[in-house]
């Protein structure tokens, strides 16, 4: 059975840092690229951050590009997403996701506010 278990949101002040996990199980993890997502209130989700099944390749959306790092942990079945310069408009719901299997954990809220 996949199970992703998103962790590592919270509240956050504008310019500040968070670390997101995502601990995977049920599938055979180091083969499968994995995405981070995120949905904020009353908009469609869309894709943040993305990284080859080696971590050799990364690619990230422009509205995050150069404060978000993505990584992973292939002996730990666990993918990251370091988020730095953190924005309100940053405050969503974040997701991860391997690719090419429809699956979804339960997200872990990230909010960004003074």
């Amino acid at each position: 059975q996949v199970q992703l278990v998103e962790s590592g949101g919270g509240l956050v002040q504008p310019g500040g840092s968070l670390r997101l996990s995502c601990a995977a199980s049920g599938f055979t993890f180091r083969i499968y690229a994995m995405s981070w997502y995120r949905q904020a209130p009353g908009k469609e989700r869309e894709l943040v951050a993305t990284i080859t099944s080696a971590g050799g390749r990364t690619n990230y959306a422009d509205s995050v590009k150069g404060r978000f790092t993505i990584s992973r942990d292939n002996a730990k079945n666990t993918v990251y997403l370091q988020m730095n310069s953190l924005k309100p408009e940053d405050t969503a719901v974040y997701y991860c996701k391997p690719g090419g299997l429809e699956v979804w954990g339960q997200g872990t809220l990230v909010t960004v506010s003074s």
